[in-house]
């Protein structure tokens, strides 16, 4: 299938251009030390996450001590994305594509899959971010609609009731659903822009998801006498409370209403360019703080990523003065919420589309 083509517009390609140079400039006068903090994370987050496995499986005979570290691993689980797994799939870490190669790879040990959500994120989400058909993090569910002119159906007329249920098994569906289905279900938005997967892919895939079953419930239940409860209920939590997390982070940055979810036209054509449509279905958060920039990855400038995704989130706050004066001077489209602004746009967003609001208006 064709791909979507971005509206073509000099002025706009110039406008990019100017803005790239300021940036480049801005960054080249920060000093190159600053790198090795997010070195340093890809060692101590993986031995934090590996660290609270073990000392788990160490104190099983105490179950809160056993439910309370595989808990953090979830929180840890989510900061290794935000740090590592986000930025090695961009080779933002190292500078040799092997080494970020290596990190990405951790993927595979907690659940996940490295092959998969790197062609999701970069050749679907990045390539047409909230793009219906194309950009898989706003694929539909069937339980919850995102898109708003796509028209709710059944349940999802009443998504704004329930997903608050739904939310908390977001990594449980990425897990052993979602990567199964875009492996295999050719029906899927990946395979639209992936093409074939290797067989070896496949097998790496199931390989991992199987041990990663292993180390984390079968290991504690037959050489560390775990009970079966005990086992799957401290999972269990683990990967909720990663899921929360996980949402609490990346809900507020593109599905809110105050984005866009541009429309193909007959030819396959978007309405914006490419930098307007960066603009237009990406939003940024008000928060900036010590504990954002470098526990939580910097998330809070995310227009910085869409625009600059090569450049290192360690950057994104100077990055991220020059685009918010460059927007203002050409009257591009920037927005800024505070975080819970955003996510109470979220439920609106949930709230209009189970109305069907879009097909309203449209009468």
């Amino acid at each position: 299938m064709e791909k979507p083509i971005y509206l073509k517009d000099s002025d706009d390609a110039k406008l990019f251009n100017e803005l790239r140079k300021k940036v480049n400039q801005r960054v080249a006068a920060i000093p190159e030390d600053r790198d090795i903090y997010i070195k340093i994370k890809a060692i101590i987050l993986p031995l934090v996450y590996f660290g609270l496995y073990f000392f788990a499986v160490f104190n099983a005979e105490r179950p809160w001590i056993y439910i309370s570290s595989f808990v953090l691993m979830g929180i840890s689980l989510v900061l290794i994305y935000l740090n590592l797994i986000h930025e090695a799939a961009h080779n933002n870490i190292y500078k040799s594509k092997k080494l970020n190669g290596l990190v990405l790879q951790i993927f595979d040990f907690v659940g996940a899959n490295s092959y998969i959500w790197k062609k999701r994120h970069i050749a679907s989400h990045h390539a047409y971010p909230n793009v219906d058909g194309w950009d898989t993090d706003i694929e539909q569910s069937g339980l919850l609609l995102i898109v708003p002119w796509v028209k709710a159906k059944g349940i999802q007329k009443y998504q704004h009731f329930f997903f608050f249920l739904v939310y908390p098994l977001y990594l449980f569906n990425w897990m052993f659903i979602r990567d199964f289905r875009d492996f295999f279900d050719k029906e899927r938005v990946i395979l639209k822009t992936q093409g074939a997967i290797p067989m070896k892919e496949k097998v790496k895939m199931v390989t991992f998801k199987l041990f990663y079953f292993f180390y984390q419930i079968a290991v504690p239940i037959i050489f560390f006498k775990v009970s079966v409860g005990l086992a799957f209920g401290a999972w269990f939590l683990q990967v909720i409370s990663a899921s929360i997390f996980a949402l609490f982070v990346l809900l507020p940055l593109h599905p809110l209403p105050d984005n866009a979810f541009p429309k193909l036209d007959e030819k396959n054509g978007l309405p914006f360019s490419w930098l307007n449509h960066q603009f237009e279905v990406t939003n940024d958060l008000k928060e900036n703080n010590w504990f954002v920039r470098n526990i939580l990855g910097n998330f809070n400038f995310h227009v910085a990523h869409h625009l600059f995704p090569n450049y290192s989130y360690l950057y994104y706050n100077e990055i991220t003065d020059e685009i918010e004066k460059f927007a203002k001077e050409h009257n591009l489209a920037y927005k800024r919420f505070p975080i819970f602004t955003a996510l109470g746009k979220h439920v609106d967003l949930l709230k209009q589309n189970a109305n069907n609001a879009y097909y309203i208006l449209e009468e």
